[in-house]
């Protein structure tokens, strides 16, 4: 995950144990801080938290533990000091917050060294790739608890049937939000036809079947549109949808992986390859608005990578060999910013459902796209104005779920 919420989200009921163990009056209860460190010196270290920069205040008194993500387990926890922990790591900290919510006397703190959480992502991530499988619901059997999933790779489409083992978990992405750390916990009753999965564990040597032990499902849309203002201070950009006419805000989050299609690589792609990029002539492959690039109207149009997960970097789901081909191929393309952006740049982007289409958080957005939206265009006939967009579009690498 991309800031490992999770794994304080696993310690923290014990955290706050330890924290009520040492309030010296029952009528006043520690509070727990979590977040990155953003300054730290002998006297006190300033944490990022949710409601904004805190202060821990540091005595004889504090107690410092090192808590190795790849194993959250309080009881293994080893001592460590304040010098251990330096800018970027992620720490917990108990204490008696003051009037203003800005400053407190640490008492115990947790860390997390921004390393050590790199290299678990990494793990992670390797992991996913090589015993994972990722692509688009095109049916769920609830009578035999199978799932069919329709995998896409550089080289073609191929239909996989995903059984869940006996202890297999379920997570879903929450509606209107990209943060896997608040994916909720699900089963395969929530698992719909459309849906974008991945999930973890054991393919058969022909590809036909999967063992899944982990599976994460969401619902997600994709948005192409010409760029009228960018906000690069707010990390927000407007864009006219092109199948809507209307504004869209679009918000760029810590977690929004943004990339930008080398221009060749986007014309051969868009121009004629269908099975590789993604379009289809007309009537066998629009993307209808509100559904992933890659879901025409029901028919399999195959799908592509999106991270989102939760966010930073990491590749997304979709490919076929375990998350290779097209994700390591977007994994590539060039990291851009808002700030690369400018009024009349077309752009496409993906977000979970939402019910209000005039503002969405962006999982990922894709610059470099407009052969793809040229041949749609072209495809439906020109949309008399030859800026529209009236049938459907589908940009490999777009729609998806992100490694948890």
């Amino acid at each position: 995950m991309k800031k490992n919420l999770f794994i304080i989200n696993f310690i923290l009921a014990a955290v706050v144990g330890i924290g009520a163990q040492t309030t010296s009056s029952p009528a006043i209860k520690p509070s727990v801080i979590s977040g990155d460190v953003v300054a730290v010196s002998g006297e006190k270290i300033t944490i990022s938290s949710k409601t904004g920069n805190v202060d821990g205040v540091i005595s004889a008194k504090t107690e410092f533990k090192r808590v190795d993500p790849a194993k959250p387990d309080l009881a293994t926890a080893t001592p460590a000091t304040v010098s251990d922990i330096a800018v970027g790591d992620r720490v917990m900290a108990t204490g008696v917050l003051d009037a203003e919510g800005k400053s407190f006397p640490a008492r115990s703190v947790y860390l997390m060294s921004k390393s050590a959480i790199a290299q678990k992502n990494a793990k992670e991530a390797e992991m996913w790739r090589t015993r994972g499988i990722a692509g688009k619901v095109t049916a769920v059997n609830a009578q035999t608890n199978q799932i069919t999933v329709e995998v896409r790779g550089l080289m073609g489409t191929t239909s996989t049937v995903l059984t869940p083992k006996g202890d297999a978990t379920f997570k879903r992405y929450a509606p209107n939000s990209i943060r896997f750390d608040q994916a909720v916990d699900s089963s395969i009753a929530d698992v719909k036809q459309g849906d974008m999965i991945r999930a973890l564990g054991d393919k058969s040597s022909d590809g036909a079947s999967f063992s899944a032990e982990q599976i994460v499902t969401g619902a997600f849309q994709t948005i192409a549109g010409t760029v009228k203002s960018v906000d690069a201070a707010k990390n927000e950009i407007v864009i006219t949808n092109l199948q809507t006419k209307k504004d869209v805000i679009v918000e760029l989050g810590a977690t929004s992986i943004m990339k930008k299609f080398p221009a060749e690589m986007a014309e051969r792609l868009a121009g004629g390859q269908f099975g590789v990029g993604g379009m289809r002539p007309p009537g066998q492959g629009g993307v209808q608005q509100g559904q992933p690039a890659g879901q025409p109207g029901g028919q399999s149009g195959g799908s592509q990578p999106v991270a989102g997960t939760p966010g930073q970097g990491r590749p997304g789901m979709g490919a076929g060999r375990g998350g290779g081909g097209i994700d390591d191929m977007l994994e590539r393309f060039p990291n851009i910013t808002a700030a690369d952006l400018k009024a009349g740049d077309m752009i496409a982007i993906s977000s979970t459902k939402n019910s209000d289409m005039s503002k969405v958080n962006a999982i990922k957005l894709l610059a470099g796209v407009e052969p793809f939206l040229r041949m749609a265009q072209a495809q439906s006939g020109g949309n008399r104005g030859g800026r529209g967009l009236d049938g459907g579009f589908s940009i490999p690498g777009l729609d998806g779920i992100g490694f948890p």
